[in-house]
């Protein structure tokens, strides 16, 4: 593989990182700061859009499986099909409608459109890993790529977001002291739009929800010109593709597969509770509202600083080794809670970007070799692959689905 087509592969898949990030950051308090719904109806919400999205990917897992070789590949079309709706339910997931009773409905059904889509277009995505190289370190390498754009995705969704929409969450506090001198030049000329005025902030959503939608489409494109898709290198021409509910059954009672689950399962539900946390507890919580825009850049740059070092750590030391790297946030945070001090923060910040990396960047290394152990012990199916990234992308969304459930529904 040259490095030109590495990158194209790794920069198709930055988009659906950059749109999950400022969802996953800011959903949650454009839902209750800005829409005004409750925090039951939120968890609702969020709980529904990903339990959505899990349920799509077992779904998409098997009519991927039954889909025909085409000029451009097995996996691209579905690529190219979703994108443009994609768009468009993002877009939409971010307006503010004119009615008040329906809200709820409204950011429910557009939540779990752009959820279902993303699956569509997520399955196809990694599973094209299996299709770009028959060797091993070459895939290796490929995914090391593709998660530090997806990294650099998720911190230009961060920031993206961060930055056009901060006007839109301007403390609307009382002060005890105010001061005395209000006749400056900052008191005299408000940056901000009125806090009060709902249609600035959903113009300033809506411009931000316009320009993700950009990204999307400049990925796509760079996707498809950049990256040519392998039929089968697996296979042989006598090989019959595995009917998607005996290939479903097999992967269940696979062993390695059946334990990388389990343990990422947990992991990735843990890591997206803090993530979408994070902004809530540094400015409702821990009174740092200035600085929650650099703590989350802090934890994005750290994370894909850090992907190339687990990258040599892992091919040195071994996968397993590297995966003691989730653990180290856990201490740092229950010291957050307990002690809220800025500078802790910024060192947490920096700790669990490190953490957020492993945890990005070993399941994903990490499948292959699971897709590969099965290949060796079913040597004459096909079709099996998308199967394996369909159950393993259900099992997490919906794990991941219960839990930002349960912890917005504890705001209540």
């Amino acid at each position: 593989l040259s490095i030109c087509g590495k990158l194209c592969y790794a920069i198709g898949g930055a988009p659906n990182q950059v749109a999950g990030s400022a969802a996953a950051f800011f959903l949650q308090i454009y839902l209750l700061d800005i829409a005004h719904i409750t925090p039951f109806h939120a968890s609702l919400v969020l709980f529904i859009g990903k339990a959505s999205g899990a349920v799509t990917d077992p779904v998409a897992g098997f009519f991927i499986s039954k889909s025909r070789w085409t000029r451009i590949g097995r996996l691209m079309p579905w690529m190219l099909a979703c994108t443009p709706f994609t768009v468009v339910s993002y877009f939409f997931m971010w307006y503010l409608p004119p009615f008040v009773s329906g809200r709820v409905a409204w950011y429910l059904t557009f939540y779990c459109l752009f959820q279902a889509l993303t699956t569509l277009f997520q399955v196809p995505y990694s599973a094209l890993t299996m299709f770009l190289s028959t060797d091993q370190k070459e895939r290796d390498s490929a995914t090391a790529y593709r998660m530090t754009m997806e990294v650099l995705g998720t911190l230009i969704g961060a920031a993206l977001q961060g930055q056009i929409v901060a006007s839109a969450h301007v403390s609307h506090d009382c002060t005890v002291n105010p001061p005395v001198n209000t006749t400056d030049s900052w008191h005299d000329t408000p940056s901000f739009p009125d806090p009060s005025d709902p249609l600035s902030h959903q113009v300033i959503y809506m411009i931000a929800a316009g320009v993700i939608g950009g990204v999307y489409l400049l990925g796509i494109v760079i996707l498809f010109l950049g990256v040519k898709e392998k039929d089968d290198p697996y296979a042989l021409n006598s090989d019959r593709a595995i009917p998607f509910c005996k290939g479903l059954g097999l992967t269940m009672k696979h062993g390695p597969y059946v334990k990388l689950t389990a343990s990422f399962l947990l992991i990735s539900t843990a890591v997206q509770l803090e993530q979408s946390n994070f902004v809530l507890f540094c400015t409702h919580a821990a009174g740092l509202r200035n600085h929650f825009h650099y703590l989350v850049v802090t934890i994005l740059v750290s994370a894909a600083v850090s992907i190339p070092f687990w990258q040599k750590f892992l091919q040195r030391f071994g996968k397993k080794c590297a995966a003691c790297g989730i653990s180290w946030m856990i201490p740092f945070a229950v010291m957050l809670v307990t002690i809220p001090n800025l500078i802790l923060a910024y060192f947490v910040a920096f700790v669990s970007g490190l953490s957020i990396a492993a945890s990005l960047l070993l399941p994903w290394s990490m499948l292959p070799d699971v897709v590969d152990n099965f290949r060796l012990q079913n040597p004459h199916g096909k079709g099996h692959e998308t199967i394996f990234y369909s159950s393993y992308v259900f099992f997490t969304k919906m794990s991941a689905g219960i839990g930002l459930g349960i912890s917005a529904a504890g705001l209540e």
